[in-house]
């Protein structure tokens, strides 16, 4: 069997397994009132989805990794990618879990949760570092020739990917479906120019993640029947560090994610301006998917435009990359 073909059996596969396994597992979490709680100050149509089902990523992630390993090239870099997706799906599980475990809106500690991340974002720079001889060559958009910048700014490069990516994910996920279709497209425009570099195994996780990603939307588009949590928007975000970190081209990444970078700096800018202006804010509410709600945008109208923002961001990134299309 091709590369090629493998890909799209494994997608496939993932697309599949999603849509067969994900209704059980809401049926469960439904006799076990395992519901989201949302939070007071939120938009007020939002109240109404207190107790939708959470902890749908869980799905996600295995169906993604699982079909990856038993796919997949079995590489040391995909077990470590799969390894740091999981270990953050993890922390986000644990995370759900005391949320509807104590019925409240938030649920481990900040120390707790950094604590975590740290742990795993190190594990994944240390392993990266491990793999280079001299140099890294990192591919640099619109650019022919790779940077080859010091090892210590690629380990701050890495921190910093793994870091704001699982964040930022986990900030842009307040809409049903916005997260989901959003990493369905960044990770989707990943495989296909992780396969044009013939970088098959993270390929292989890159396709898994957009096929399982488009599964669950089918669960999670507006009106949800379940949120993936935290268990999935960590994950999420992990695996897409992961993925450009360990394939040098983890400054693609925030352009392939476009729409998370732009969710995350409406919140860095909201909180700066807050705070240097004595409570004036640019926003009517941060993430920037609540600002236009707030100001009258359907749901639905707003996840459907950021899409369209993320397919931008995605089409960029790959022109950006040399030797694909120039």
């Amino acid at each position: 069997m091709s590369p090629e073909l493998r890909l799209l059996v494994g997608a496939g596969l993932a697309l599949g397994l999603v849509l067969l396994l994900e209704r059980p597992l809401i049926q469960y979490l439904r006799r076990r009132r395992v519901g989201q709680s949302i939070r007071a100050e939120g938009p007020r149509r939002h109240q109404e989805k207190a107790g939708v089902p959470t902890m749908g990523g869980l799905v996600v992630l295995l169906v993604a990794t699982g079909v990856s390993l038993a796919l997949g090239p079995a590489t040391d870099r995909l077990l470590m990618a799969v390894l740091v997706t999981l270990g953050y799906g993890a922390i986000g599980f644990a995370d759900d879990y005391r949320k509807v475990s104590l019925r409240r809106s938030l649920g481990l500690r900040a120390r707790e949760k950094l604590l975590g991340q740290a742990f795993f974002g190190l594990l994944l720079v240390l392993f990266h570092l491990s793999l280079v001889e001299e140099s890294v060559a990192l591919v640099v958009p619109f650019v022919r020739e790779p940077w080859t910048p010091p090892l210590w700014l690629v380990a701050l490069l890495d921190l910093v990917a793994v870091v704001g990516a699982t964040n930022a994910v986990n900030l842009t996920d307040g809409l049903d479906g916005l997260a989901a279709g959003a990493t369905a497209i960044g990770a989707g425009v990943l495989a296909v120019i992780l396969g044009h570099r013939g970088e098959w195994d993270l390929a292989m996780l890159a396709a898994t993640l957009a096929a399982a990603c488009v599964g669950f939307l089918w669960f999670n588009a507006h009106p949800a029947q379940v949120f993936m949590g935290d268990t999935g928007s960590l994950g999420l975000g992990a695996a897409l560090a992961a993925i450009t970190v360990l394939s040098e081209t983890v400054l693609i990444l925030p352009l392939v994610g476009l729409l998370f970078v732009v969710e995350t700096l409406s919140v860095i800018l909201q909180v700066v301006y807050f705070r240097l202006t004595g409570g004036r804010r640019i926003f009517r509410m941060a993430p920037l998917h609540h600002h236009f709600e707030l100001g009258g945008w359907q749901e639905d109208q707003v996840v459907a435009r950021f899409w369209i923002g993320a397919l931008v961001g995605g089409a960029v990134g790959l022109a950006s990359v040399p030797g694909l299309f120039w």
